[in-house]
């Protein structure tokens, strides 16, 4: 397996060690002067808001380092990620794996462990073929993000070794279900060397079957660096009943290498 050649240090974002410091204040003032509760409550109310609206935000970097593009060197000699969630799905990725062979591009699956241990000879398959496998977590479950830090860590753990069993390469990346999270996320993945990976645009691809409406979203001011989102898992369907991925991949790798863009992994990208 691949091993990380450094480990990294948990460090709170400058977000967590405020709200820490906000609630030792707000402790201390009470104790000293009783008649300030309510100011007090009403300060940590409004600092666990703010905590919780970082979490739901899937680019932001207020609870701590988060992939949105790829790195300024990389970047800069004309990358882009093009990145699928939710499998590996026994119906859709085997086409999905092809569609990118005929345009010789590299894509970054991020799968759910689950999925990787019902379906383990497709998920070598997408590594046979030069592709990356991400952690997902192990269930993609919807209230991830509600987790506390044990239930955090064994559902990225329990992904972490499925993986890295089936395909016999560790996971560098982790993408939160529906890039939702909490303050406990980062210090997990600071343990476990893993990067978190949101975003620069998605085409919404699980809800919206119209590949035209999908694509316009992807490629959109497309240009160097991008981290583009697509599902072959809970993919929706177009109108002609197919998985809308099958309609938009085609012509975002056409889009994509008509603007002089490369498509490689986040794994290329990190290296």
């Amino acid at each position: 397996m691949h091993e990380s050649p450094t480990r990294r240090r948990w460090r709170p974002s400058p977000l967590i060690s405020g709200s820490v410091a906000l609630h030792l204040g707000a402790a201390l003032a009470t104790i000293a002067r009783p008649q300030v509760w309510p100011w007090a409550l009403g300060a940590v109310v409004v600092d666990h808001l703010a905590v919780m609206a970082a979490g739901l935000w899937p680019r932001s970097m207020l609870l701590g380092p988060n992939w949105t593009r790829l790195p300024d060197s990389v970047a800069a000699r004309g990358a882009v990620a093009i990145t699928i969630d939710d499998g590996p799905d026994p119906e859709i990725t085997p086409r999905v794996l092809s569609l990118l062979d005929e345009h010789d591009a590299k894509a970054t699956f991020f799968c759910i462990g689950e999925r990787v241990s019902h379906y383990a000879e497709l998920a070598r398959e997408i590594v046979h073929r030069g592709h990356a496998i991400e952690n997902h977590s192990q269930r993609h479950l919807h209230r991830f993000s509600l987790l506390g830090p044990r239930a955090v860590a064994d559902e990225i753990e329990r992904a972490q070794e499925i993986i890295g069993t089936v395909t016999g390469e560790r996971p560098l990346f982790f993408r939160a279900p529906a890039g939702l999270r909490n303050p406990f996320l980062d210090p997990v993945l600071t343990r476990l060397d893993l990067h978190l990976a949101s975003w620069t645009r998605r085409g919404f691809d699980t809800v919206n079957g119209s590949a035209d409406v999908v694509l316009g979203k992807l490629t959109r001011h497309l240009g160097r660096g991008d981290i583009l989102l697509l599902h072959d898992g809970h993919a929706a369907r177009a109108a002609s009943g197919l998985p809308v991925i099958f309609e938009v991949l085609p012509r975002l790798l056409t889009a994509v290498a008509e603007a002089r863009l490369t498509p490689v992994t986040l794994r290329a990208a990190l290296a």
